[in-house]
């Protein structure tokens, strides 16, 4: 833990493995021979509209989400409308009844997340998720617990649960899991139904795919109430975004696994002293794997404005979607200033995106300069 000259500090991180560049060139090969066994050439470069009687939906929309079923390993796959948000909203709608009880981590939530729990009307039972002993024995006797939900990156930074070991203890307590893996697929080595959950949610949005579209992979039951739930023509993903999605998906892998190498290498040289004004550096997943930055000095604020002059990107559009590809400068999360309100004048959000190290780290340091220059 490294302190500011205020007093304000750095907790410690612990940050989720991140697949190698071989392990990416692995699963990019593996989705494409998920593709081809779905898909023949001409489909590939054509699709459909509509609700169509044989499935209730695009058949190439159900083409894709067969090719997404097949890559993860699970029964059935859902897309939906509402991108990471919408789909979280389906599985839970699918999965529980307004009312009912559904375990969670006892951290702050996303807000959109939070809404949805409220707007259901589930009762909330808290533990954390951290200390098995503690999760096993907030487990204990409860009948009236069916589900939890388990959000696999960080609510906090100094969360530091494993997901597959979260799984096996609700596994050995009867309670079905439904995690959320926005902010991780593709960036570590297995989501949650790879390791035994009943459901996983996640953003196409923010897999490079088009505007909106989210994707629920997991047990037939949930999946084909999705899909019942959603038998309306406005509510279909039609087939040109179901397939805008899944090429664009096949860009991933690799992309990420380079994005991950230049995260460890911007940390490694801010904590070398490369740049002035930077007290403590640390890889977090937070929500998407990046550097939080803790400055000397109460400037975050300005730091993030005047980034954008020098090209960083100082807002999000989806979070590593399309549309991000400079460097990313953000102020840190909603749940983690929840958990660690200090930190909001000294800790930045630092993504390379698409970048390289050496830019990366002279923006953050032109825009130090910056905001010194204009205190």
């Amino acid at each position: 833990m490294t302190t500011s000259e205020k007093g304000v500090s750095l907790p410690a991180t612990h940050p989720l493995t991140a697949p190698s560049m071989e392990e990416a060139q692995t699963t990019q090969f593996r989705l494409i021979e998920c593709v081809c066994a779905h898909f023949d050439g001409r489909s590939l470069l054509s699709s459909d509209l509509g609700v169509t009687p044989a499935c209730g939906r695009p058949e190439t929309t159900q083409k894709v989400e067969a090719v997404l079923a097949d890559f993860f390993g699970t029964e059935g796959a859902a897309l939906t409308q509402g991108a990471g948000t919408g789909a979280i909203r389906a599985m839970l709608s699918a999965a529980l009844r307004a009312g009912e009880m559904l375990l969670i981590h006892e951290a702050p939530q996303y807000q959109t997340t939070q809404y949805t729990f409220e707007t259901m009307g589930l009762n909330l039972a808290r533990t954390n998720f951290n200390c098995l002993e503690e999760l096993q024995g907030a487990l204990a006797g409860r009948s009236d617990l069916q589900f939890a939900y388990v959000q696999h990156a960080r609510h906090r930074p100094e969360d530091s649960y494993l997901l597959g070991d979260v799984l096996r203890a609700l596994r050995q307590a009867d309670l079905r899991a439904l995690t959320d893996e926005n902010y991780t697929v593709f960036k570590v080595p297995e989501i949650g139904v790879e390791l035994g959950a009943d459901a996983s949610t996640f953003s196409l949005f923010k897999l490079l795919g088009p505007e909106g579209i989210g994707c629920i992979v997991g047990r037939e039951d949930i999946i084909s109430r999705v899909h019942t739930m959603n038998y309306s023509g406005g509510g279909q993903v039609q087939g040109h975004q179901a397939l805008d999605a899944l090429r664009s998906l096949a860009l991933v892998p690799l992309l990420w696994a380079v994005q991950s190498m230049v995260v460890d290498e911007v940390a490694a040289r801010l904590k070398g002293g490369e740049v002035q004004g930077v007290r403590a550096a640390e890889i977090a997943n937070a929500q998407d794997r990046l550097v939080l930055v803790l400055l000397d000095e109460p400037i975050a604020r300005s730091v993030v404005e005047v980034s954008a002059r020098f090209g960083a990107q100082n807002y999000p559009v989806g979070a590593n979607s399309r549309y991000e590809i400079a460097p990313w400068f953000y102020r840190l999360s909603g749940s983690f200033l929840d958990a660690s309100p200090e930190l909001a004048d000294y800790a930045i959000r630092v993504n390379p995106v698409r970048a390289g190290t050496d830019l990366t780290v002279d923006i953050l340091r032109r825009s130090i300069s910056a905001a010194r220059s204009e205190l």
